[in-house]
């Protein structure tokens, strides 16, 4: 009886201190480092050279406001360029990443050699080596040296740049088995052009969903941009064209100011107006498109 007596104490100090192990273990220990991550999340993204992307681009100006949709082609030269075309029958907006340098025009003019925030969405796409994106997410103010895990939306993922659930700085979440990420938070970022508020900078956040795989890539066929929580911005994908073929001028950047004359100060000043935010800047613009 004494000896059953002190096995059952030895068992139930043994388990007591299993216990106490793991309530003190950091939630982090096991955790891989944010250049890792991205290792595995660009090379998880496929081998595809080239895509060419047909699109739905819905905007909302304000919970209160009706949408408008427009259609779009995406133009993606893997890792470093990439070309949107909007075409309506008022309006041509074109924008070009190539190798750092950005162009925007509209309607024939140059008005802009910057990205807006609501176009830096296809930067995690786009950015096939682990190199490339470190630095382009570093640019835009996300810590890649610190990792941890948290929950969106019922899925673990990999935070990188920031301990969960801290959401007050840039961020980037992969889902953790998968390695394809699933939202991107500016917020924090005080040196990303964004709504300046009396209340400070706006809460900034790209969602992506429904990854599918298309021969030799991963897309997601929808992405959501919020601001403040509120949806403003919503792409559907119609169609997915891999290693097509793409004229080399329609990414040639110094070509396109050649035959593309800048805006006149009056409309340049018109996109620069004060008091509005770039988001903001962002919805005006396409909205001119669209009437």
């Amino acid at each position: 009886m004494y000896i059953a007596t002190m096995v059952n104490r030895i068992i139930f100090i043994f388990l007591g201190f299993i216990i106490l192990g793991w309530s003190f273990t950091p939630a982090n220990a096991h955790v891989l480092q944010g250049p890792h991550i991205l290792d595995l999340m660009t090379k998880k993204l496929g081998t595809a050279n080239r895509l060419l992307v047909s699109q739905k681009l819905i905007l909302y100006n304000n919970p209160q406001s009706n949408s408008f949709e427009l259609s779009e082609t995406l133009r993606y030269i893997f890792p470093e360029q990439f070309r949107s075309d909007i075409l309506s029958d008022n309006a041509q907006r074109i924008h070009v990443i190539s190798k750092g340098a950005a162009l925007t025009v509209i309607d024939g003019k140059v008005i802009a050699d910057k990205e807006n925030w609501m176009d830096y969405y296809k930067d995690i796409i786009l950015y096939r080596s682990r190199i490339m994106l470190q630095k382009r997410l570093a640019s835009l103010g996300v810590n890649v040296s610190v990792s941890s895990l948290g929950r969106f939306q019922g899925e673990i993922a990999y935070v990188i740049g920031a301990q969960y659930p801290d959401e007050s700085v840039p961020q980037v979440w992969i889902d953790k088995d998968t390695f394809r990420p699933m939202r991107w938070l500016f917020a924090g970022n005080n040196d990303l052009p964004s709504a300046s508020t009396e209340s400070g900078k706006d809460f900034l956040e790209v969602r992506y969903y429904n990854w599918q795989p298309v021969e030799k890539t991963w897309y997601p066929m929808r992405i959501e941009l919020y601001q403040n929580d509120v949806l403003i911005r919503k792409i559907n994908v119609d169609q997915i064209t891999v290693s097509p073929s793409f004229p080399e001028d329609l990414f040639d950047i110094k070509h396109l100011q050649s035959i593309y004359s800048p805006a006149s100060p009056f409309v340049q000043d018109q996109n620069k107006t004060e008091g509005l935010s770039e988001v903001q800047k962002a919805i005006e613009e396409f909205k001119k498109i669209y009437e």
